[in-house]
C-alpha cells in the first residue's frame, strides 16, 4: 500500500529534522521525507495540515494482562488503547500469570500480538524463575524467543548475590537488566513517607528505599560492567544519584512515569484509590526534580506505566486497593502538557517518547534498531500523526483499555492523536 501524508510538520527528534512537508510511504517503509516523488501515486492521502508527523511512540512500561486474562480479550483491548495513544512499540514487564520465565510463554505472547497487526510488543523476561529471587532463568533461550531484557518487575530482589550473578551473566552476553530500585524491607508501604502519609495513617515508603537500592545497583554495575535500565525513578535524591552515575560513565539509563511527573502525594486527598500507585507519589520537590531531570537528559524516557486494574480491585480502601492506573492513551497528552509547563520544545518532548526509548532498547530491537523511534528514508513506517493544538478531556468510559481507572480523570490534555501507522499500515484513525 502506498500512502502520502501531506502538509504536516514532520519532526524527527533523533536528527533534528523539523519542517513542514510531505511524507511518502510504500511497502511499509518511508520512501521520502520532503517530496521529490513526482511519479508517486498513493492509494490513500492523509491531510496533516496543522498536525505533527512524528515517529511512533515507544513505551518502555506497559502491562497487557496476558498471559493470564486471555478469556477477557485483554491483549486486544490494550493494544487498541496503545495505537489510539500513538504508541507503536511497547515493552511489557514479566509479572504476568504465569510469569514470563519460559520461552513458550514469550513466543505465545509475541505470536498473538503479531496477529493483531497493531503495536509491536517487546517482552521482558523474568530475571529469576517465578520472580522468586532464587535461581536465574535461561536468559539465552528467553532472548532467542523474543525477550529484550530481564526484570523482576515489582518484586524486589533481596539476595544481592543472585543479583550480582545475574549481572555477570547478562554482561557476558550483552543483555540488559531492568530494575525498579526499591529496597525489599523499606518498600512495603502504600504511600510516600511524609506528613501526609502520617496524617492519613498510611504506611510509608521512605526515599531511602530507592536510594539504598540505587547504591547497591551502582556498586554491582561497577563490579560487573552490566548494562542496567532503572525503571520509574521517583525521588529527587534518586535523580541526583543517577546523574552522578552517568557522569562516572556507568552503563545506566532510567525512566519516569507520567504519574510521578505530574502528581504529588497531596493528590491522594481523602484516600483517593486512583492515586494508589507504585512507586508511590512523592512530594513536590521530587516531582520538580523529575521534571528537570527529564528536561536535561538525566532521565532518559517517559513511560505510561500502564497497569489496567479492574473495578473490584480499585474500589477498595486506599491501603487495600491494587496499585496501578491506565496510561497508554494518556502518554502523549501528558508529555505535551509537561513540555508546555517545563519549557521543553516539541523535539525534546518527542525525543523522550521515541528516539530515547529506542536508544535504551538498543540492539534488542534487532532489525528495527536503525529506524525505531526515527523518521528516516528507508526506515520502517511507524508513525504518529497528532494535533498539538487540539484539547481533549480524559473520560474513563471512553478509554479503550479495560483498565478505566486513572488519576487524570476529567483533566484536559493537549495533543489528540489523529492517525497511527504501524509498518506503513493504518492501525488507528480518529473518526
Amino acid at each position: 500500500m502506498k500512502l502520502l501524508i501531506k502538509n504536516g510538520r514532520v519532526i524527527d527528534p533523533a536528527t533534528g529534522f523539523d519542517q513542514v512537508g510531505d511524507l511518502a510511504i510504500a511497502a511499509g517503509r518511508i520512501v521520502s521525507l520532503n517530496g521529490g516523488l513526482a511519479d508517486f501515486t498513493p492509494n490513500k492521502t492523509i491531510d496533516a495540515t496543522g498536525c505533527i508527523v512524528a515517529p511512533g511512540l515507544i513505551d518502555l512500561s506497559a502491562r497487557l494482562g496476558e498471559p493470564g486474562h486471555e478469556h477477557e480479550g485483554m491483549l486486544e483491548s490494550e493494544l487498541a488503547a496503545s495505537v489510539a495513544g500513538g504508541v507503536t512499540s511497547l515493552v511489557c514487564p514479566p509479572d504476568t500469570d504465569p510469569v514470563l520465565d519460559e520461552p513458550g510463554l514469550v513466543e505465545m505472547l509475541k505470536f498473538r500480538a503479531e496477529k493483531m497487526h497493531q503495536s509491536r510488543v517487546f517482552p521482558l523476561g523474568a530475571l529469576t524463575r517465578g520472580l522468586k529471587g532464587e535461581s536465574l532463568t535461561e536468559m539465552v533461550q528467553l532472548t532467542e524467543s523474543g525477550c529484550v531484557g530481564f526484570s523482576q518487575a515489582e518484586v524486589p530482589l533481596a539476595n544481592t548475590q543472585v543479583l550480582m550473578r545475574a549481572m555477570q551473566y547478562a554482561a557476558t552476553f550483552g543483555y540488559s537488566i531492568w530494575l525498579r530500585p526499591q529496597e525489599v524491607h523499606l518498600g512495603k508501604g502504600v504511600a510516600a513517607s511524609g506528613a501526609l502519609a502520617t496524617r492519613l495513617g498510611l504506611s510509608g515508603v521512605p526515599v531511602a528505599a530507592e536510594t539504598i537500592a540505587l547504591h547497591t545497583i551502582f556498586e554491582l554495575v561497577r563490579a560487573t560492567g552490566a548494562r542496567v535500565h532503572l525503571c520509574r525513578i521517583s525521588s529527587a535524591a534518586g535523580v541526583a544519584l543517577v546523574a552522578r552515575a552517568k557522569a562516572e560513565g556507568l552503563g545506566v539509563t532510567c525512566d519516569v512515569s507520567i504519574n510521578s511527573l505530574h502528581l504529588t502525594d497531596v493528590d491522594i486527598g481523602y484516600f483517593d484509590s486512583r492515586m494508589r500507585l507504585d512507586p508511590p507519589l512523592r512530594q513536590q520537590r521530587d516531582r520538580d526534580a523529575l521534571r528537570l531531570g527529564l528536561l536535561d537528559g538525566t532521565v532518559d524516557a517517559l513511560v505510561s506505566d500502564h497497569t489496567p486494574v479492574g473495578a473490584d480491585a480499585k474500589t477498595l480502601p486506599f491501603a487495600e486497593a491494587e496499585a496501578g492506573a491506565t496510561g497508554l492513551e494518556l502518554l502523549l497528552g501528558l508529555a505535551c502538557k509537561w513540555g508546555a509547563e517545563s519549557g521543553a520544545d516539541m523535539r525534546r518532548v518527542l525525543a523522550v517518547l521515541t528516539s530515547e526509548p529506542a536508544r535504551v532498547l538498543g540492539p534488542a530491537l534487532g532489525t528495527l534498531q536503525a529506524s525505531a523511534g526515527r523518521l528516516v528514508k528507508g526506515g520502517v513506517a511507524d508513525i504518529c500523526v497528532f494535533d498539538p493544538a487540539s484539547e481533549w478531556t480524559v473520560e474513563p468510559a471512553a478509554l479503550r483499555s479495560q483498565g478505566r481507572h486513572t488519576p487524570f480523570s476529567g483533566h484536559a490534555l493537549p495533543g489528540g492523536v489523529r492517525y497511527t501507522l504501524v509498518g506503513g499500515q493504518l492501525a488507528f484513525e480518529r473518526g
